[in-house]
């Protein structure tokens, strides 16, 4: 899809993106009330070899952002592709009405072909229905034509960073397991910068993963921990992304029960948004000293699956009842920490789908994180703006005590029913170094969506990947230190 502007031969559809308040006739329609709400698509149908024109609307001009813009667009480009279109332009007067100026700024450009990309986004993998292409090319109407190539590839990279996070998640499980997982992410990162090293067998018993090696007990593909180095910077602050990867959860032994449990597959959704932002700044050649750890496990229950009352010892000298196996990724997740530290890494950001109770403390939209402040501070600000929101919630110092055990040092999960996704959190915080900066994100709720929204489609979300890239590409744009605006 190529992002031209000026004027030329006409396009198939032309896009109208208007705000709630939005005056005037486009094309000599007039707009009726709601045809701006946020999200809100409305097809006019040209007749005797008129063009088909679009309303996309952009809800209310005070509110309006990128994303917005994002959404608009994800919205046009999957009506577009349903209708079979192969070009298309957007109205400069509409232009003019939401920048004040006849050209579009940069960001905006960007905006647009990422939430056009994602909107269009499908995971047909599996299905005999036809595959619809993408449109040949989409025009800015202007009067002057303007290059926006770069502001293009940019804008293509950050949607297919988040779709590779997409089909990793969507993915059947009998395609995607821990063997196979580890060679998808080989195949992603081959002939990039980096340095890939896979952890399995005697080696995950040497470097005593040993919450890993408990999880993947039951299945017949045995895990691995994937330690991705991308060093472009020797100077910069080393951090740690790490992301969960348990390519199906049964729960284990505490089988979980439920009529369809497809959505199993999305526990690897944290990992996913690691491979994803890597894949991003690696292409985007960031300057930054990151090491990527993915645990990989599938938990299932069989006769060599831990059980309930399995005592763990980590490295680092605390041991963990498994009073549940069905809380396997704090577990694992502990291993890739003690595993970050003994790397050496100053800054450390974990990243899962970890418990349902985050759904329940923050709906569907937004992610929780907690830990170093001023991460958090930074994390969410930048989830505001680039649609992978994220809201900090607290660390406890007295719930400790929740995570007892009277035949270990911890149990994996609290005594108590409440507050789930912080006692996961003071967990985890039990395994990370004193020196080392922190953040712990919580992305279950936020994994998946049931129905096309915007430029999100049915499925997986690819939550996260541009939050951590973002996160990455301001801290080297800010010297490696605070926050830049």
């Amino acid at each position: 899809m190529e992002l031209i502007s000026g004027t030329g031969q006409p396009a198939d559809v032309t896009i109208y993106p208007v705000f709630e308040d939005s005056e005037g006739e486009p094309a000599g329609l007039t707009l009726r009330e709601g045809m701006g709400g946020r999200g809100a698509v409305h097809w006019f149908y040209g007749r005797h070899g008129e063009q088909d024109i679009l309303v996309v609307g952009l809800g209310s001009r005070d509110k309006f952002g990128m994303e917005a813009l994002r959404e608009a667009a994800g919205g046009a480009g999957r009506e577009i592709r349903k209708a079979s279109l192969r070009t298309a332009s957007i109205d400069g007067t509409a232009l003019r009405d939401i920048f004040g100026e006849g050209e579009w700024p940069e960001q905006a450009a960007v905006a647009w072909v990422e939430g056009w990309l994602l909107g269009t986004y499908v995971f047909d993998k599996y299905t005999s229905r036809h595959k619809k292409g993408q449109v040949d090319w989409i025009r800015i109407e202007s009067d002057a034509e303007r290059s926006y190539a770069e502001a293009a590839w940019l804008g293509r990279a950050r949607a297919e960073a988040v779709a590779l996070a997409r089909d990793l998640c969507n993915e059947a499980p009998n395609d995607l397991h821990p063997a196979s997982f580890v060679q998808r992410i080989k195949t992603v990162f081959a002939g990039r910068n980096v340095k890939l090293h896979v952890y399995q067998g005697e080696e995950l018993k040497q470097r005593q993963m040993n919450g890993l090696l408990a999880v993947g007990s039951g299945s017949k593909h045995p895990p691995a921990m994937v330690e991705i180095e991308y060093f472009s910077d020797s100077n910069a602050p080393h951090l740690a992304l790490i992301g969960k990867g348990i390519t199906f959860d049964m729960g284990g032994m505490n089988l979980k029960v439920a009529r369809d449990l497809s959505d199993a597959r999305f526990d690897m959704g944290g990992a996913a948004a690691v491979i994803g932002a890597m894949d991003l700044l690696t292409r985007l050649e960031m300057k930054a000293r990151i090491t990527a750890l993915i645990p990989i496990a599938e938990n299932v229950p069989d006769g060599d699956a831990i059980l309930p009352s399995h005592v763990i010892r980590y490295p680092n000298g605390l041991s963990v009842q498994v009073v549940n196996t069905d809380a396997e990724g704090r577990l694992i997740l502990a291993d890739a920490i003690l595993h970050a530290a003994r790397n050496g890494a100053e800054r450390i950001i974990d990243i899962a789908t970890l418990t349902g109770a985050v759904g329940h403390a923050l709906g569907l939209r937004v992610a929780g994180i907690w830990g170093d402040a001023g991460f958090a501070e930074q994390l969410m600000r930048i989830g505001s703006k680039n649609g992978d929101p994220i809201w900090r919630l607290p660390l406890v110092d007295e719930d400790e005590e929740l995570l007892g055990s009277p035949y270990a040092d911890l149990a994996n999960l609290a005594s108590s029913p409440y507050g789930g996704a912080n006692m996961a959190a003071l967990f985890l915080r039990r395994f990370v170094p004193s020196k080392a900066r922190w953040c712990h994100i919580d992305m279950a709720n936020t994994s998946q969506v049931p129905a096309d929204r915007g430029y999100k489609a049915a499925g997986a979300t690819g939550y996260g990947v541009r939050l951590l890239a973002d996160f990455v590409t301001e801290q080297a744009n800010s010297g490696n230190g605070g926050t830049a605006e």
